[in-house]
């Protein structure tokens, strides 16, 4: 009795490919979705399913992308050593080969990626395993539809088919509308690496950080010292983590006081830590170190960083998530995805909103924050105003409230990277709604509170820098509302790390590159 021919290697592939697809976004979504659920979110019957819709129509496509080149290769190869060898079990062979291959794949991606883990349920050993396994049906589903070809090994399908997996290209968001420029813009230092941070001295100096460890001077007559501030402490540099920010105490023409955040431990094991020393000609004296996050964290990525005063002299302090971490930012026992309050020297204030929470860490200010790299205190309104990057969307401002829930990441705005869903809230009682969000997201790095007398049109409102969209926001924040006005300093096509208002009431801005500027904004 003839055997019906089984179907050729090409559309084989083609639909194992889409089906290992689909089933390798409904495990993603499952253990999204699961991590919620472990933070003590219910979800729907009806939420679940809507949130598995959604990322097989915004996270496969880009799975199918990723899976796409591994589950090719492993094809090729696995095809190519079963008629070599001439082994049996073919359906077997191409499953390991496909899980194999996407193991090897993920690997290779969270290395050299710039964030530490590319598909958030291969967070875990179990979700890497069931994405695995999402991908060795394929491979049997391969060998299935081709087993009855005579030899058949699948080893045949052509590389060409590397091409169609590419996908296709995002839509970039559309700028909004600049208005007509009414300022000038003067360079005042190039050459800096990653500038993160600038705090103006007395003097009509200033201190700038560099994200690669170093500690800069600006001379009262603009020009940037040759030889980096000695003494600054141990700073663990790669990827995001670096020296970050820096302010001076506010006694600090008597104390001479200055606090520095940065990351600090090794790869494996690392914090962001704050310490506080004593500015001297050519170096930093008595440095201490007053503050280290608990607990350490593998990767380098999302240490927050940003510190602002309180006017009773306490200091805030803005933290990230971590990255791999999330839903660490709703457990209070660990500082991840926080801000936190301190005296400067490190103790804890005995009103702080969680020092009688039992198992809550006593430093916590606020929690439920992804990455704060925007923090600023407005002694006029009376209030603390954090910004937070959001994923692919989601980066928020937020009003401050003492033991306030900021709901990240049960609620969020944001889809993750891949386009798979983060969660499928945008609110939830209990949790305070930002004042204002961006989809898609600008990247908001450093904000000032516009004080000044050089542009009374923008008194009162926050300047926001952009390092995605290379550019500035004004936000007016009248009426008690947050409302994204006008977008500013497009044509420097620079990423935009810092913005602060100079005692003359010009703005300044920090450009993030390898060759970073200091620039200075005042009218024409």
């Amino acid at each position: 009795m003839s055997r019906q021919a089984g179907m050729g290697p090409i559309p084989g592939f083609l639909i194992a490919l889409v089906a290992g697809a689909a089933v390798g976004s409904v495990v993603q979504t499952q253990f999204n979705l699961l991590a919620l659920q472990q933070l003590g979110v219910e979800i729907a019957l009806a939420t679940r399913l809507s949130a598995t819709a959604q990322d097989l129509l915004h996270f496969a496509p880009l799975y199918a992308a990723v899976f796409g080149v591994s589950f090719l290769a492993s094809t090729l190869i696995t095809g190519a050593a079963l008629k070599l060898l001439g082994w049996p079990a073919r359906s077997f062979f191409h499953a390991l080969g496909a899980a194999i291959g996407l193991w090897l794949t993920f690997t290779l991606v969270n290395t050299f990626a710039p964030m530490p883990t590319l598909i958030a349920a291969t967070r875990t050993s179990t979700g890497l395993a069931a994405m695995a396994l999402a991908a060795a049906f394929a491979g049997w589903l391969y060998a299935r539809l081709t087993a009855t070809r005579a030899g058949a090994t699948g080893g045949d399908a052509p590389v060409w088919l590397l091409a169609a997996l590419a996908g296709a290209p995002g839509l970039a968001p559309e700028a909004q509308a600049q208005t007509a420029a009414h300022y000038q813009i003067q360079e005042l230092a190039v050459g800096l690496s990653h500038p993160w941070s600038l705090a103006f001295l007395p003097d009509g100096g200033a201190l700038i950080t560099e994200r690669s460890g170093q500690l800069r001077r600006l001379t009262p007559d603009g020009a940037l010292s040759d030889a980096p501030i000695a003494g600054v402490p141990p700073v663990f540099v790669s990827g995001q983590a670096g020296l970050f920010d820096v302010t001076l105490a506010p006694d600090f023409p008597d104390s001479r006081l200055v606090l520095l955040s940065y990351a600090c431990g090794t790869a494996s094991a690392n914090h962001l830590c704050l310490a506080r020393a004593r500015l001297g000609a050519q170096r930093l004296e008595q440095v201490t170190e007053i503050f280290r996050t608990h607990p350490a964290k593998r990767g380098n990525a999302h240490y927050g960083g940003r510190m602002a005063w309180l006017p009773d002299g306490s200091l805030v302090v803005g933290l990230g998530d971590g990255f791999d971490y999330r839903e660490q930012a709703q457990i209070l026992g660990n500082h991840l995805g926080s801000l936190v309050r301190l005296w400067p020297d490190g103790s804890v204030p005995d009103d702080n909103p969680l020092v009688s929470e039992p198992g809550a860490r006593p430093e916590i200010y606020s929690y439920g924050h992804r990455n704060v790299q925007g923090l600023v205190y407005d002694p006029v309104g009376e209030r603390l105003i954090s910004h937070e990057h959001g994923p692919r969307g989601g980066d928020e401002i937020n009003l401050i409230r003492p033991g306030a829930n900021y709901g990240w990441p049960v609620v969020s705005f944001g889809r993750d990277y891949t386009g798979a869903l983060v969660t499928p809230f945008t609110e939830r009682a209990g949790m305070a709604p930002p004042l204002l969000q961006w989809t898609p997201s600008i990247a908001p790095s450093g904000m000032t509170l516009y004080r000044g007398e050089l542009f009374p049109q923008w008194q009162g409102d926050l300047l926001i820098g952009a390092l995605a969209e290379r550019s500035v926001h004004r936000v007016s924040l009248a009426g008690g509302q947050a409302r994204d006005v006008e977008v500013l300093f497009q044509e420097l096509e620079a990423r935009i790390r810092d913005v602060i208002t100079g005692p003359d009431g010009a703005l300044y801005l920090l450009t993030d590159s390898e060759n970073g500027q200091l620039l200075r904004i005042a009218p024409k």
